[in-house]
């Protein structure tokens, strides 16, 4: 206690701060990790006109509170009032679309990942940079609003994403991480910054439209891990801190996106090594010894926040509609006078869920609460079918829920180890979902027949991911490298607990697997016919 009292006051810990899909969440961490206080803001996306989007005031109002509460968490818990620290870090939603004009006004709603609106942008992108460039991608996003002909196009002077966003307004510096880079636009592993025959050839395939930039003047700039990323002005200090107890000054490290995060805060940095981070959405983040052989509409290339290569197999949904159905499940509990804790409910009902037939008992569910663009899915609508002949029990209610949670996602996954043949000893699982000990995992590990490693540190995510890249500013400066950092002074005691494939269940989740993707095409046509009927 007195320790951490001295750490804080001396301002020698560190902060993250994570815009997540569901929460922003603030961490103050010591210099062997250890969180110290936390605080965080619950929000959602909104669908309007068409495009999911947080409006910009909620970005700010949120930010503000997730920091007011470490603040007041540090003060009841450590008698100190904040207001120093050794560094600051900012991480994000990867992907998405924040275009500004020369002014700094946002031009158009901030457009995230989850929109699947650009498919004519990214097909073309991809033959014509011989590279994968899926929708979420920033410049699918900018090409797509060419395409249409939207008038702000011209008047865009930056182009940023969420992270890149809120780190240039703490500290005036327009710049990004490698690892969120490569989320706008593909990164070139020998330069550790944009392919430059692919930024020529953008502007050669634009170049009819005459707008007055060309496009590497206004993406951010690339940095990697460690390297200085400007310092909270003033004008930061106030809008992250409105007390104005928050003194300007705080090194920042480079933002990062949440896959980066996730990678750190799972010791997935290394070539050969893996993670899934599961949420909202679900991604398999493989550290690559060499290039893929081909292009795969299924997986993403891009960095970790040293600029090391990674094939991204990423799926839009998964937890959401289980979240869902558990909600459902407490306000039924409710209206009965019995009241259960949130997590109690889903470690009862996860647990439950193992109880289930391997194979569900033939029940099916897809969870696309938006579109999924592995498998053709522009919109969204989360789908649940029991054949009259299915087994209909609770347990294979849910265990048909965690199964679907990770179906879009395997489809990837499975390229990498069946058709590139690239070797995972195991993979760090990460994410709420694995918070009950192996239930998700069990299930993740008989599902791609790899090894699933939970450490106990799993629920933390990007805040304390992107809270150890703040700190490892002056492992940096002293010469070590990110890979050697995590090691010798993070995870050398992690407690770590393994779910390894299961058999049977293994053999039910490849029958299940199997009728999943027989049935997106009629899923495809329901959630057409429905959301032109409504």
């Amino acid at each position: 206690m007195q320790d951490a009292k001295n750490l804080i006051a001396s301002g020698g810990a560190s902060v993250g701060i994570e815009f997540g899909s569901t929460r922003i969440k603030a961490v103050l961490i010591s210099t062997d990790g250890t969180i110290l206080a936390s605080g965080g803001f619950t929000w959602e996306n909104h669908f309007i006109d068409g495009i999911w989007t947080y409006p910009q005031s909620e970005i700010w109002q949120g930010l503000q509170q997730a920091y007011r509460d470490l603040a007041n968490q540090v003060q009841e818990q450590y008698g100190i009032t904040l207001t120093r620290a050794k560094a600051i870090g900012i991480s994000g939603m990867m992907h998405g679309y924040i275009p500004f004009d020369k002014q700094g006004n946002q031009l158009v709603a901030f457009r995230t990942w989850r929109n699947n609106i650009t498919a004519k942008s990214s097909q073309k992108l991809t033959a014509l940079f011989n590279y994968n460039i899926p929708q979420r991608w920033s410049i699918s996003h900018l090409y797509q609003a060419i395409l249409n002909q939207e008038e702000h196009v011209g008047e865009i002077d930056y182009l940023t994403t969420l992270a890149g966003y809120v780190h240039w307004q703490l500290t005036g510096e327009k710049v990004l991480g490698v690892g969120e880079a490569s989320g706008m636009f593909p990164i070139d592993p020998q330069t550790g910054s944009y392919y430059q025959i692919m930024l020529n050839q953008f502007d050669g395939l634009i170049a009819a439209q005459s707008y007055p930039w060309k496009i590497a003047n206004i993406l951010p700039q690339v940095l990697t891990a460690g390297q200085p990323a400007g310092h909270l002005t003033e004008q930061g200090a106030k809008l992250l801190d409105p007390t104005g107890r928050l003194q300007a000054g705080i090194p920042f490290c480079p933002p990062e996106g949440d896959a980066g995060t996730g990678m750190v805060a799972t010791n997935s940095i290394k070539t050969n090594t893996g993670n899934i981070s599961a949420g909202t959405s679900a991604f398999a983040m493989i550290v690559l010894e060499k290039e893929l052989s081909k292009v795969y509409e299924q997986l993403d290339m891009v960095t970790t926040p040293t600029g090391k290569l990674v094939a991204m197999a990423h799926a839009n949904n998964c937890s959401s509609d289980i979240n869902a159905w558990i909600r459902l499940f407490g306000e039924t509990l409710k209206a009965f006078g019995a009241e259960v804790e949130t997590d109690k409910l889903y470690e009862t009902l996860f647990r439950k869920a193992l109880e289930g037939d391997a194979d569900c008992g033939g029940l099916l569910a897809y969870g696309f609460y938006s579109g999924e663009h592995s498998v053709g899915l522009a919109e969204g609508c989360p789908t649940f079918m029991h054949p009259a002949n299915s087994r209909f029990t609770l347990a294979n209610f849910i265990r048909t829920h965690l199964y679907s949670a990770f179906g879009a996602m395997k489809l990837g996954v499975d390229i990498l180890i069946q058709q590139e043949k690239v070797n995972i000893a195991q993979i760090l699982g990460h994410g709420g979902i694995f918070k009950t000990p192996n239930v998700a995992s069990k299930i993740l590990a008989s599902a791609i027949n790899v090894p699933i490693a939970v450490m106990k540190t799993a629920n933390e995510g990007g805040a304390w991911g992107i809270a150890l890249l703040a700190n490892y500013l002056t492992a940096y400066q002293a010469g070590q490298s990110l890979e050697d950092y995590l090691d010798n002074h993070i995870f050398a005691q992690a407690e770590i607990s393994v779910s390894q494939p299961d058999e049977e269940m293994a053999k039910g989740y490849a029958e299940f697997i199997q009728y999943y993707q027989q049935g997106i095409p009629v899923v495809r046509a329901a959630v057409d016919t429905f959301r032109h009927s409504i």
